[in-house]
Parts: structure tokens; sequence; C-alpha cells
């Protein structure tokens, strides 16, 4: 079983299908968009076939991320782990490097062997324009795949998973977090965590989703608007 089967299955099989899983704010541009269980899990696996189809992603492919806190950024981490790849930390390890707009320069430098995938983060959903060459757009392609994934064959629950850590130990590490910091099915956390290292991606993404939780996750967060939107989005823990 995957680390995104381990995650996404419970949510999917029980209310949190249709419930709100990732609420995503940015205060710099005014965004807001909601995604239920089952809107992330069709996210998660569009990018699931495309990383499979095009960039030949599969168990023992390493992924490095340069990419904000976002919702587009689970749906990609997500579909990483459903095709068995391990998430790294460090651009100079990966096979492939998803890179937002401001640093395909720094994704390239690194030369990675697969390539480089670039997301444009765009609210409606516009792709990046004059990429060079190698570089795929996200956007464009993304939206050419279905929103069902069937991997091709079961990922092994001692493949690598996170900087080095096998499906088994996150899986395990992302419930005692949640145990730790008391999220449940029933909370919604509101976060400002940052993603790029793995404490900040375990507590900030794995463990909400290991509770069955759901997050509001804030970009570029305008403090004097954080108590509000934690009364109006009604939730019960904070992390950042």
């Amino acid at each position: 079983m995957s680390l995104t089967d381990a995650l996404l299955d419970p949510i999917l099989a029980g209310p949190g299908a249709a419930r709100p899983l990732i609420t995503f704010y940015d205060d710099a541009t005014g965004e807001r968009i909601e995604l239920s269980g089952v809107t992330t899990a069709n996210w998660a696996a569009k990018s699931a076939n495309l990383l499979r189809d095009e960039c030949d992603v599969e168990p023992g492919t390493r992924v490095a991320a340069l990419l904000p806190a976002h919702w587009q950024t689970a749906a990609v981490l997500l579909a990483a782990w459903w095709c068995g790849a391990e998430v790294v930390t460090e651009p100079l390890e990966a096979d492939w490097v998803l890179s937002d707009g401001a640093r395909i320069d720094l994704a390239l430098a690194a030369e990675p062997g697969g390539g480089v995938l670039a997301l444009s983060l765009d609210a409606f959903g516009k792709g990046l324009s004059g990429l060079p060459a190698g570089v795929i757009d996200f956007a464009t392609e993304v939206r050419q795949h279905g929103d069902e994934f069937v991997p091709w064959s079961p990922v092994p629950a001692e493949a690598a998973a996170l900087a080095g850590a096998s499906v088994t130990q996150v899986w395990g590490v992302a419930r005692e977090r949640a145990a730790a910091l008391g999220f449940g099915p029933a909370d919604r956390v509101l976060s400002t965590l940052d993603w790029n290292g793995t404490d900040g991606l375990t507590d900030g993404l794995l463990a909400v989703l290991a509770a069955g939780a759901s997050l509001v996750q804030c970009r570029n967060p305008d403090p004097a608007a954080l108590a509000r939107r934690a009364q109006v989005e009604r939730t019960t823990a904070r992390l950042g």
C-alpha cells in the first residue's frame, strides 16, 4: 500500500469524502479554494497519471518539490507517493524536480536526470509560457489525464517515501505526530507552516491527513486576518 492509499483511503471511506479536506488561502492574492476529500483524491490521481505516464515516476524515483505549501503541492506530493516515489528535500538528489515558476532556474541547475515539472499555481489553471526546452507545464498536461489512478503494481511497504524513510515508517510517524498534536477526525487545523522540510511537511500535511482532520492552509498569511479566519472557518487547532 502506498503512503497516499494509507492517508486517503480512510478519509474517502467515511464522511470526510464529501466534506472540506483542504481549504487554501493566499492573502497576497485574495485566493480561496476548497477541496473535498473526493476532489483532493481526483487531483492527486490526475497528477499521478501524469507523473507515471509522462515522467516514468515509479518506486525508486526520487522527487524534490521547490513549491510552497499550496493545495496543488499537496496534490503532486500525494501523486508522487501514489506512484511509489521517494520525496527528497535536496533537488541535487532528485530524478525529477517539481518547481513553481520562480524557481525553474534553480530546478534546472540541479540537473535532475528525469526533468522538471513546472507548476504555475494559478487559481484559474493558467499554464506557464516561455518555458525552457524539456520543462513540462503541469497546468497544460494534467488536464489531459484521468481522475482515477490505478498503479501498475502495488507499492512495497518498505519502499522509500520521504527522505529515506519507508512508507511504513512515514505512516507511523504521521500517526504519532497526529496523536501528539491532538488531531482527530473532527478537527479543522489552521496552518501557516511551510512544507520545505520533513518536519513541516509531516506536521503540516501528513499528520493532519493521518488524523482524518481537515486543513486550512494559509500562504502569505496576514497576521491581522488569522483570528477572523479561525472564527469563520471554525478551526479547532493551529500550526505555525
